[in-house]
């Protein structure tokens, strides 16, 4: 789905990244851990097309990110759902049709949709919060509503920025289970996160393969996880 070749990247001059190779199979699942600062949210903008890398080569979907245009990058996204960390709404507009957004700014036909939109919002369990307007809603009914509006399209990829930052275990779990959900429906599924214990619960359920950023570098962290 996504290949990373010799990539690095730089803010200011200062190397963040350097040397990462990475290739995410079609249904893999992936954490990607390290300390605060290390570059986890760099390389997830990097792998969906935020960021171009100062140096390397970033394929996506058979394609060079460097060599695309806006609307090839605009189309690539819609294939690629992101679960940012601050996961931003419009505060007017109800639940329902901030998840829908996607679909508009896509040009489909959201009434048309509206059988899908139905069962994903109660995959969510968010139903009842349909009209509810985002300052109403708890932190853990943003994260899946935010999760809800990443997969609204089909995505074929899932990456999700720390998507269980704000919440307590047990929608941690809940979170995790939908995302588990998602890759076994072949979805390949980035989480960049600093929770040990959830990587822990995950393996117990998926094989995930654990990526650690130290030193700049992306290594492949121990079994010991």
């Amino acid at each position: 789905m996504i290949e990373l070749d010799k990539v690095a990247y730089s803010y200011g001059g200062d190397a963040l990244l350097s040397d990462v190779s990475l290739r995410l199979a079609p249904g893999s699942f992936h954490f990607l851990t390290g300390p605060s600062g290390a570059g986890k949210t760099t390389l997830l903008k990097l792998l969906y097309g935020a960021l171009v890398p100062t140096s390397g080569n970033i394929s996506v979907f058979d394609q060079d990110v460097q060599t695309m245009n806006r609307d090839a990058v605009a189309h690539m996204r819609r294939k690629i759902g992101v679960v940012h960390q601050d996961c931003q709404f419009l505060d007017h507009l109800p639940l329902g049709e901030n998840i829908s957004l996607p679909l508009t700014v896509s040009g489909y036909d959201v009434t048309a949709e509206k059988a899908n939109l139905d069962e994903l919002m109660t995959w969510v369990s968010l139903t009842d919060r349909m009209d509810a307007l985002p300052p109403q809603l708890s932190g853990g009914e943003r994260q899946r509503a935010a999760l809800a509006r990443a997969v609204i399209l089909s995505p074929d990829v899932v990456l999700a920025d720390e998507p269980t930052g704000n919440v307590d275990w047990d929608m941690s779990q809940r979170l995790l289970t939908l995302l588990i959900e998602l890759n076994k429906m072949g979805k390949t599924i980035v989480i960049a996160t600093h929770d040990l214990g959830l990587i822990r619960v995950a393996k117990k359920h998926v094989q995930a393969r654990v990526l650690r950023i130290a030193e700049r570098c992306v290594q492949l962290a121990g079994a010991d996880l």
